[in-house]
């Protein structure tokens, strides 16, 4: 999988950077092998590492893969009860890694691990990704290296990623956007890898890469720091994903940096399954068409446009850890992942626009079925909102009625109804706006709206 360990593209005294600390192709391997060695000693069923931006977490990621013991990436920032939810239910040993210390074995780098834990194929677990459990505790997503190894490939041919490029990101590496495109798609490609640390304007701005990685949070804030948006004008490709771009910021990244962004769709349980692409038409709103090898389809009611999107495709989770029902509920009888996501497809060219997620933006009012993510873009339009989330909440008479919370400045409720009515069908302004001074959101930037909400969905007093 890690093609740049194998000396493909020769060794580089600057291949990763991490905060700010610099390793080789070969200090890196020899701190995994480190890694490996002691995990093929013990031979735990998982292990786990506190995932935090650091050289540390690269060499101990791919030790687990040389090893052949799935790795648990840690939330440096879990609470005890999650961290100890997540260790108690993949049954992983935590270690620490010290990156000085160095295995320089190359014939037979590590013992045999044992059969119980071995990953012998491209089919065994690599990675165990635990999800944010919006709907109750984390569960762990098994993901093979063949499901990681054929979405890296798929995603260096959309994106003409090759060993040429500098990636730039500052994304956390407990989740699929920042480890496994971030840093095993840097090793696959043999692409130069700098992670800032923390994902500031700034730090994107000195950083000099060709192909940038970011979400939605990340980009607004260049978008807002013209000089360092200016600065990315340079680069060859950015890339956003992990929650719905705002179309404002998309047109003012276009302006500022002569950029179109590339924005994607993914799941930690599917990978990444649609994208624009490099040359490509970009449009704000939209994502792409599905990479090599995916197909998907769209479940919508009799006459609806919008319905979920349902995928099949190499890149999906072998299953989430010890629960095979929540596993087989997550498929539908003919065998199509079931993604929750609300989507729309363009019948010309088959581009993929993501509408929001069923539990909580599709909205039925009054007969009509409302897709919350286009509401959001049109409150977004306006020069004083910010921030925008919109939802909707039971009414006797509509069934639903569309609530946005909002922040901003000098405008009132009123003014952004007619607002949205002005700018979409007047069946979609929202029925009530909510000032409010921040958007809850997790640690990849995507709302979080049942915290606006109470525990049956209502609206808060």
């Amino acid at each position: 999988m890690l093609t740049a360990l194998t000396g493909a593209y020769g060794d580089r005294a600057d291949a990763v950077t991490v905060a700010g600390r610099t390793a080789s192709y070969e200090e890196i391997l020899g701190a995994a092998r480190a890694v490996a060695a002691d995990l093929s000693g013990t031979h735990p069923p998982a292990f786990a590492v506190t995932a935090t931006a650091s050289l540390e977490t690269v060499a101990a990621v791919v030790g687990g893969l040389l090893a052949g013991v799935p790795c648990v990436p840690l939330p440096p920032d879990a609470g005890p009860a999650e961290r100890g939810h997540i260790l108690r239910d993949s049954g992983a040993r935590l270690i620490e890694v010290d990156f000085a210390r160095r295995s320089t074995a190359t014939a037979t780098p590590i013992p045999t691990p044992a059969p119980t834990s071995a990953v012998r194929g491209p089919d065994d677990p690599a990675l165990i990704l635990y999800t944010s459990g919006t709907t109750g505790a984390p569960k762990g997503v098994v993901l093979s290296s063949a499901a990681i190894t054929a979405d890296l490939d798929a995603l260096a041919e959309a994106w003409q990623w090759s060993a040429a490029d500098t990636l730039v990101h500052g994304l956390p590496l407990f989740h699929v956007h920042g480890l496994v495109l971030g840093v095993l798609g840097a090793l696959r490609t043999g692409s130069r890898l700098v992670h800032t640390g923390r994902p500031t304007p700034q730090a994107y701005a000195a950083a000099g890469g060709s192909l940038y990685f970011g979400v939605p949070t990340v980009w607004s804030r260049i978008a807002a720091d013209p000089q360092a948006a200016a600065a990315l004008s340079g680069a060859r490709l950015l890339v956003s994903g992990s929650a719905a771009l705002p179309a404002p910021v998309f047109r003012d990244l276009e302006r500022l940096s002569g950029h179109r962004i590339v924005e994607r769709y993914g799941m930690t349980e599917t990978l990444i399954t649609v994208s624009g692409r490099a040359g490509g038409r970009l449009s704000p709103g939209t994502v792409g068409t599905p990479l090599p090898g995916i197909s998907t389809r769209i479940a919508a009611e009799d006459g609806a446009e919008i319905g979920e999107l349902q995928l099949t495709g190499p890149t999906l989770f072998s299953g989430y850890l010890g629960r095979p029902e929540a596993t087989a509920a997550s498929f539908t009888e003919d065998g199509w992942f079931r993604t929750g996501d609300i989507a729309a497809v363009d019948d010309s060219d088959g581009v993929h626009r993501i509408v929001g997620r069923a539990s909580t933006d599709m909205i039925k009012s009054g007969g009509y079925r409302i897709g919350a993510g286009e509401i959001e873009n049109a409150l977004l339009d306006h020069p004083r909102v910010s921030e925008a989330a919109v939802v909707g909440v039971p009414d006797p008479d509509l069934g639903q009625r569309i609530v946005a919370f909002v922040v901003a400045q000098q405008v009132t409720g009123a003014e952004l109804t007619d607002f949205v009515a002005a700018h979409l069908s007047v069946h979609k302004r929202p029925r009530e706006v909510r000032f409010v001074a921040a958007i809850p959101r997790n640690a990849m930037g995507k709302p979080q709206k049942r915290l606006l909400l109470s525990e049956d969905g209502k609206l808060r007093p």
